[in-house]
Parts: C-alpha cells; structure tokens; sequence
C-alpha cells in the first residue's frame, strides 16, 4: 500500500512545496492583483493573519522537498512535511469557514493542502516499521 499512495503523494509533494516557494515570493513582492487576493486583503490584521503562515509553510516546503532528495531519513522528513503541510490547509479552511468566507478561489487550494497529505500520513504510520530498502 505505502509505494501506491507515495507516487502521488511525491507528485503533489514536489508540486506543493515549489508552490509553496512561490506563493511567499509573490506575496512578499506584493503582486496578489487585487481581484485574485483574499477577502480583505489590505487590512493589516488580515495581513498578518497570512504572513503568520510563513514559517508554517516554509518548514513544510524545506522538509518536504529534502524528503524527496534523500534516500536516508526520507519517511521522518516527509511525515513532518505531510502533516506541516496538512495543518496549513486545516488552519486556513477554519480561519474562512469562521469568518463565513466561502470563496472557492481559496477554499479550493486550502482542501487540497488539507487533504493531499492524509492517505500517505496514514500509510506512513501504518507502516511505520522501517523497511532497510527505503
């Protein structure tokens, strides 16, 4: 079960964590046009509610990316990843669903960072006997 849910999940992974990288360069740069941003998007509270997502998102990209580089240590880097990754999606999709923020423009990337993760997180810890081979 572990190696059909890791090709996938390496996929979304790498797809996730670059974006990741890219997401923080745009919004520090501060290019969100204003009709793709969050709602409330100028107001300092709200934008610091995002920023407060860096380290969060980082430490999931970093772990993330050198789980798939590494052929030692990989299951450790990529379940903390996983999960860095997983509570990203989870915080975001409370943060709107409290607020009554129902846009699909962000709920829709917030599920998948929640959702992605779950199926290797499950394999990882179910199989979570090191295997010498991995």
């Amino acid at each position: 079960m572990l190696n059909r849910v890791l090709g996938p999940t390496k996929l979304a992974m790498l797809v996730t964590d670059i974006g990741f990288l890219v997401y923080w360069a745009i919004a520090f740069a501060q290019v969100i046009p204003p009709e793709l941003a969050y709602k409330d998007y100028a107001n300092p509270i709200l934008s610091d509610w995002n920023f407060s997502f860096v380290v969060l998102d980082l430490a999931a990209s970093a772990t993330g990316l050198a789980s798939l580089c590494r052929t030692n240590g990989w299951r450790v880097l990529m379940t903390i990843s996983l999960t860095l990754t997983s509570t990203a999606g989870l915080q975001a999709i409370a943060f709107w669903a409290l607020r009554g923020d129902f846009s699909l423009t962000w709920w829709i990337p917030n599920l998948f960072l929640l959702l992605f993760p779950l199926p290797a997180l499950i394999a990882l810890t179910c199989n979570a006997i090191p295997n010498p081979a991995e």
